[in-house]
């Protein structure tokens, strides 16, 4: 029945079955050589090439979280807009990265702030950070904001 569906070779072929006499062609050793770690069963050299460098120490190393790194936190005006339009920043305070932190706007662990100039704010703001935008700082100006950078 099956070869009238299916008269393709490869379907048809039967598995070898190795170990099963000389006349088979796979007996005693079962193709597999004489003796050695590679003729046992259940052994695998595993990433062992042949003395070829193994993939895993061709690769670079990646990672690794480097001491010196500074965490910098990025914000932009149309979050800050939004802050302020919910209430949880107040326009007549400096947003510094110390109070940015004690709201939990921003993460404890960061070191240095950045404002971004996407989006767009209205209200005036003073801002004192580490770092900003060309475009941040127009915008700011434009409103009559300040920003001041620390050095």
């Amino acid at each position: 029945m099956t070869t009238q569906l299916n008269n393709r070779e490869k379907i048809n072929k039967s598995k070898i079955r190795v170990g099963r006499g000389i006349g088979s062609g796979k007996g005693k050793t079962s193709g597999r050589g004489v003796k050695g770690q590679k003729s046992r069963s259940g052994v695998a050299i595993k990433s062992f090439e042949g003395g070829q460098m193994p993939l895993y120490r061709r690769l670079p190393k990646r990672g690794f979280n480097s001491i010196s790194t500074e965490h910098i936190a990025i914000l932009n005006l149309n979050k800050i807009q939004s802050y302020i339009d919910k209430k949880k920043i107040k326009i007549s305070e400096i947003l510094n990265t110390e109070l940015l932190k004690k709201l939990k706007i921003i993460n404890k662990n960061s070191t240095k702030l950045k404002i971004l100039g996407t989006g767009e704010i209205k209200d005036k703001v003073n801002i004192e950070a580490n770092l900003a935008s060309k475009s941040a700082v127009e915008k700011l100006e434009k409103i009559g904001g300040s920003i001041q950078l620390k050095k």
